[in-house]
């Protein structure tokens, strides 16, 4: 199986994409095969947990990361999503600059991944598990307060990975950023209404 950096790179940054203006979801979606849930939400952290964010994406990405996370809580073994956020177009050039940026960190990632501790990423107490963390990244993601994205989209990229690649070590490794992700949202919000609240007085 083709590893995803390079059906990425040669299904966006290829030569035959060079006439075409706006991409879909949807297009995205041919690339992942049977690795559907594990695809999508990497796709979907992605553009928020790049060390230079694309702005504007953590919202409404952040809602799509919460209903897949949602399903794999249910148990679900193929995700659905509105079909109208499936086929809503976005700019080619756009997605092009995230991957360029993104590529060589999914690479990275990609060099020590391998099966292994795959019960996490299998069994439904393992799903359920995961897609909980992901569901409360996904809140923090669409919190527009500035620091309560990168972190959580960067847990739930690594956790994805995981979960694409079957590696439950990478797959704990994320849930641990997740972990720090939440932690610090918590103090960041904490600190906005006690802050909020001190100048109300």
């Amino acid at each position: 199986m083709a590893k995803l950096s390079s059906e990425l790179e040669r299904f966006f940054l290829g030569t035959e994409q060079t006439s075409q203006v706006e991409v879909k979801l949807a297009d995205i979606l041919l690339l992942a095969k049977e690795r559907m849930f594990g695809f999508l939400l990497v796709i979907l952290s992605l553009p928020s947990a790049l060390p230079v964010p694309a702005p504007g994406y953590s919202v409404p990405f952040g809602i799509l990361i919460f209903v897949l996370a949602v399903q794999l809580i249910a148990g679900s073994k193929t995700p659905w999503l509105p079909e109208k956020m499936v086929n809503h177009p976005i700019k080619l050039a756009t997605v092009q600059g995230i991957l360029k940026k993104g590529i060589p960190w999914l690479q990275r990632i990609e060099a020590i991944a391998r099966p292994r501790l795959v019960y996490i990423c299998v069994t439904l107490p393992g799903r359920i598990f995961i897609g909980s963390a992901i569901a409360l990244m996904a809140i923090s993601m669409m919190i527009p307060i500035p620091g309560t994205n990168t972190l959580p989209a960067m847990g739930i990229f690594v956790t994805s990975f995981g979960l694409l690649e079957d590696d439950g070590a990478i797959t704990l490794g994320g849930l641990v950023l997740c972990t720090l992700g939440a932690i610090i949202s918590t103090s960041i919000i904490i600190a906005v209404v006690w802050g909020g609240s001190s100048l109300g007085c």
